[in-house]
């Protein structure tokens, strides 16, 4: 009884009219009323945006990297970061690419060592490191060496990033944001140095060969780390590198060059495996 008389009561049209008629009604919007725009998937415009840039169609490209950024994908958000921090194809905006690389490490801070993105999220917490260093007047930001070791020490020990190895070793070699610790410096350069990090090879070569608080003197062991840092310093601005191998070359007796040698062959022997 209860279907039946469901089934007779009259329909309410959505004027508030009632109307005993029982057929379907089918809604159809007005021609003139736009649909939805097409939703473009996240990953998609990544990849839209980044065949753009390397097409040269900045535009296109930073318009399909923004859109990805904005939906929170980090990689989007890294490269813009770069683009910024770099000027590559656009002025040069410290600022912008601060709050790009703030906005991974704020929101991928977490992600899981070892993934493709979590390299790319250790990338941005050594930037903002780089930056906390100097500083950036334009945005307000002073320099904060010791914000600077936060950022490196966090990417150098959850990430395992050679890069913020390196850079938390020289600081703490140099007494930089907190206090000097050679033996934490080699620790650290150490493990970068492990990774193939040429500067920290450079760096720790010098520290063995002339040894510090706590740090023995190795001198054969440093002047290998200090011939596999020289072959990796290929740009301008490596040119440190390779005068400080140079320099310590002539100060090592000609029986700590052998030994040094001895040294280098077994390690590229062991990379070879």
């Amino acid at each position: 009884m209860v279907g039946i008389w469901a089934s007779a009561s009259p329909t309410h049209a959505f004027d508030g009219t009632t109307s005993q008629n029982h057929e379907p009604q089918f809604l159809t919007p007005p021609a003139d009323v736009p649909g939805a725009p097409a939703v473009v998937p996240v990953d998609e415009a990544f990849r839209t945006g980044a065949r753009a840039l390397r097409s040269g169609e900045t535009a296109k490209g930073l318009d399909a990297l923004n859109y990805a950024a904005a939906q929170g994908h980090a990689v989007a958000q890294w490269k813009l970061g770069r683009i910024y921090a770099e000027g590559d194809g656009v002025t040069r905006d410290d600022a912008k690419a601060f709050r790009y690389f703030s906005n991974i490490a704020n929101s991928h801070a977490e992600d899981y060592p070892g993934t493709m993105q979590a390299r790319f999220v250790a990338n941005a917490f050594v930037a903002l490191g780089s930056y906390y260093l100097v500083g950036i007047p334009a945005a307000g930001i002073a320099p904060d060496p010791s914000r600077a070791r936060d950022m490196f020490s966090y990417a150098a020990s959850y990430f395992g990033d050679a890069d913020a190895q390196y850079r938390l070793g020289r600081m703490y070699l140099e007494g930089v944001g907190g206090g000097r610790d050679a033996r934490s410096a080699g620790r650290w350069l150490t493990l970068s140095a492990q990774k193939g990090q040429f500067e920290a090879q450079a760096l720790l070569g010098a520290l063995l060969f002339r040894g510090d608080e706590g740090i023995r003197r190795q001198p054969a062991r440093g002047l290998m780390w200090l011939t596999l840092a020289r072959d990796g310093a290929a740009k301008p601005e490596d040119k440190w590198v390779v005068d400080l191998h140079e320099e310590i070359f002539a100060e090592a007796t000609r029986e700590q060059q052998a030994q040094a040698f001895n040294y280098l062959e077994r390690w590229l022997q062991t990379a070879r495996r």
